[in-house]
């Protein structure tokens, strides 16, 4: 029987030599340098810029309502509501809603 001996790879396991070690590579990557900014700085970035995309489709639509939110369409969805006695509870036909509503 014959002995072998192993010798694993001089920067640890599943590297080759003509590569670091572990980590990152050497160098100034936009991850090290934003992976050393504080957190709250990043998260808030992030919240402002991700903000500033969720408004650009509302800003190009602004001009376009749906019909939905027409004042004419929003009546007739009200008398609807309460011809139907919709959540008479709390809601538009409730007694309080009623005479809110009759007030203007």
């Amino acid at each position: 029987m014959v002995k072998v001996w192993y010798e694993p790879p001089p920067y640890g396991p599943g590297t080759s030599l003509n590569r670091p070690a572990y980590g990152a590579r050497s160098g100034n990557s936009l991850v090290q340098q934003l992976s050393r900014r504080p957190q709250g700085m990043l998260i808030g970035g992030a919240c402002a810029a991700f903000a500033c995309i969720a408004y650009i489709p509302i800003m190009v639509r602004e001009k376009n309502l749906p019909f939905t939110l027409s004042p004419e369409y929003q009546a007739a969805q009200r008398a609807y509501m309460r011809y139907h006695n919709m959540n008479p509870i709390f809601g538009i036909s409730s007694k309080e809603a009623r005479a809110a509503d009759e007030a203007h």
